[in-house]
């Protein structure tokens, strides 16, 4: 009989799988038991690979996945890649062409030894399997008190004994959605010249880009002339997906460096209306409502269809060259960086769908209408993307014909992946989600292996311009909170962390970095959130207005949030400081009551455009009687005399019978979210209720 001292080996051989969610140290794979097991004190052998030789592990079919916050099932085959296609390592062009790139240098593959291993030893299933239960088990019962409880919890699945209200699972989601998701979070774009070069694929889209510029008849190549300045260029690289999830092509954009341009000389006028995303998120919520198709469009070398009128040189694209002497591009039509390319190509797109029968709306200049007896069709653009939806598809697919015998369009389909958002659709509706946009941010932060944390910030945290020791290189600062900027399309519930970080943009410190990072790790554990516009909805508008008085420590302004819903679907939120000081808490929420009442008119004219007929009046909800008092009645003169006659306009709407004010106790006040930083508790319950879900991925470790 061995009897065993404490001090004996007990190290275990095993196989590393991956890392825990929430919680420290490493997944092994123990080849002896067949078990997954968790442990911080491992030892690793990057020599050892026990299944080197074997084409499929033995382990694969014993192993069972079963973690709390994986929903879904996964396929580890490469699909949807398309073979790599070569190109010749140069093409032949003459005087007035450019000649493409080499092809690189290709490494010697190095070869790995394999090394044999001992098959594992058979036990017998006693040894494997639990023991049996002295008690049978019980049936649990979420408690009572739970009843009106909302949980916001990454690791808790539907299958769990506390079904949530607040959850989206992936395993709902279509197969081929499923195979988008997947395949826009693997697949990298490079992000230089030098990472392009050695990919077949790229060498190839970069030839193409310049084929379809020549023929286009974009430039003309000419020695620079005395006294003018050529602007540089570079490739931007995007991988384009079709709805079910394959790649459609692998697109490189030659684009100009317009940030060397000179006012007056290069450019004139520059702007360029694009689709509002309170638009964008308004026309898709009717789509989901009306059970309308959504389409989406992208019109190849969008910026090559204006025509230049200005004398503009560029230097040649990275990776050409030209044969003989040096030379330059003269442009002969807009081209990508350019100021005013967007404008121009804007001033052509336009004319041309008004001369088919579209009306441009005033409320949003990216919306056009076109109606016709019982034909209602919308397009909407923003640059080069188009989304065309409407109530008859056999007139939706005339529309985009027309528009592929006037441009160059690529027909994506119906409408998955948008402006970098995820939209996936069922018949409860519509979720949008910016999953990978949020990958990218924590990757770039190197952070995705950081502890997630339950709310963005602290409660009662107040950051003043001079907390801390100033940043050595702010840029990256800015460049963070820029990036969380355009994260608030569908994630309102950062909303008011990224306002208050973004205020210290000039000259931030190290106390406005932490911050920045405490909700980057809440972003880690809620990878998956987004919006869901639910195809059940009312078409009834609702508002809520609030205000956090004095707020800010620095100036003691107050801050105004609102919060918009189309029924039970969120369409537009804001958290901005009010220009100016307020005496009183119910002067700042007056402020608010006339913010939002500007966004509800504004609203209530886009539904006109998009040929919605709403009842009024609007409910707006307050949770202060005094600012409801002073809107419906010239009560307390003497508090209200100094306030700015443009805020006494909310009087005006309530008597024309577009609002009708609704007061609530603060307990149940949406906006509140958008005002101040809230405790654990009190986010959890508000945000159930923005309509903001989770899908059920493991967030990255």
């Amino acid at each position: 009989m061995n009897i065993q001292h404490k001090f004996d080996e007990r190290a275990k051989p095993g196989i590393f799988v991956g890392y825990p969610f929430n919680q420290k140290g490493y997944r092994i794979y123990d080849m002896h038991t067949r078990k997954i097991y968790v442990s911080r004190d491992v030892q690793f052998f990057e020599t050892v690979f026990p299944y080197h030789d074997l084409q499929t592990p033995s382990f694969a079919s014993d192993i069972s996945i079963n973690t709390q916050f994986l929903d879904c099932e996964f396929d580890d085959t490469p699909s949807n890649l398309s073979p790599a296609s070569s190109i010749p390592p140069g093409i032949s062009h003459h005087d007035n062409t450019i000649v493409t790139i080499p092809n690189p240098p290709v490494d010697n593959p190095s070869e790995i030894p394999s090394i044999p291993v001992e098959p594992p030893q058979q036990h017998s299933p006693t040894a494997i399997n639990h023991p049996e239960r002295r008690y049978p088990l019980r049936h649990r019962t979420p408690s009572v008190r739970l009843t009106d409880h909302v949980c916001d919890i990454n690791n808790v699945t539907s299958q769990s004994a506390f079904p949530l209200k607040n959850y989206f699972s992936l395993s709902n989601l279509s197969t081929s959605h499923r195979a988008l998701l997947v395949n826009i979070i693997e697949n990298k774009e490079p992000t230089s010249y030098s990472q392009a070069i050695k990919s077949a694929e790229w060498r190839e889209a970069m030839a193409k880009e310049i084929h379809a510029l020549e023929s286009n008849n974009t430039w003309v190549l000419s020695p620079l002339p005395n006294g003018k300045t050529a602007i540089g260029c570079k490739w931007v690289y995007k991988i384009k997906y079709h709805s079910d999830g394959t790649v459609e092509r692998y697109k490189a954009r030659l684009v100009a460096k317009g940030y060397n341009q000179v006012h007056g000389i290069d450019y004139h006028e520059t702007f360029a209306p694009v689709a509002k995303l309170v638009t964008v998120r308004l026309l898709l919520s009717i789509a989901a409502i009306k059970n309308w198709s959504l389409h989406q469009l992208d019109v190849n070398n969008a910026f090559l269809q204006g025509d230049l009128n200005e004398e503009v040189y560029m230097k040649l694209p990275p990776g050409f060259s030209h044969k003989g002497q040096p030379c330059v591009c003269k442009l002969n039509k807009s081209i990508y960086g350019l100021k005013q390319a967007s404008r121009q190509w804007f001033s052509k797109f336009s004319t041309t769908l008004i001369q088919k029968g579209f009306h441009q709306s005033i409320s949003d200049y990216s919306l056009f209408t076109f109606k016709s007896n019982h034909t209602t069709i919308f397009v909407l653009v923003y640059v080069d993307d188009i989304i065309i939806t409407g109530n008859n598809d056999d007139a939706i697919s005339d529309i985009k014909k027309f528009l592929a015998q006037a441009f160059s369009i690529k027909d994506l389909g119906n409408l998955s992946y948008f402006l970098g958002i995820e939209v996936s659709r069922s018949k409860k509706g519509i979720f949008l989600c910016q999953r990978k946009y949020t990958l990218d941010i924590l990757s770039d932060a190197g952070l995705t292996g950081c502890r997630p944390s339950e709310f963005p910030m602290e409660q009662h945290l107040r950051l003043r311009p001079n907390d801390g020791s100033p940043l050595p290189d702010p840029t990256v600062y800015r460049r963070l909170i820029g990036r969380l900027l355009y994260l608030t399309v569908t994630r309102p519930d950062i909303q008011y962390a990224v306002n208050t970080l973004s205020q210290f943009m000039q000259s931030p410190c190290t106390t406005h970095l932490d911050a920045a990072t405490r909700v980057l790790r809440y972003l880690k554990g809620s990878v998956g959130k987004g919006l869901f516009l639910s195809a059940s909805s009312s078409l009834q508008l609702i508002g809520y207005a609030d205000s956090d008085w004095a707020g800010c420590p620095t100036t003691r302004r107050s801050t105004t949030g609102y919060f918009t819903m189309l029924g039970s679907n969120p369409i537009s939120w804001k958290t901005k400081k009010q220009p100016t000081i307020s005496r009183s808490s119910v002067e700042a929420e007056y402020r608010s009551l006339a913010t939002l009442a500007s966004e509800l008119q504004w609203l209530k004219f886009l539904l006109s455009d998009l040929d919605i007929a709403h009842p009024l009046p609007i409910t707006v909800h307050c949770d202060s009687q005094a600012a409801i008092h002073i809107a419906e009645n010239p009560v307390f003169h003497e508090r209200t005399k100094h306030i700015e006659i443009d805020c006494h306009f909310v009087r005006e709407k309530i008597k024309s019978g577009l609002l009708r004010p609704s007061y609530l106790r603060s307990f149940d006040q949406l906006a509140d979210i958008f005002t101040k930083p809230l405790g654990g508790d009190t986010y959890k319950r508000l945000l159930g209720k923005l309509g903001v879900l989770e899908i059920s991925i493991p967030p990255p470790t």
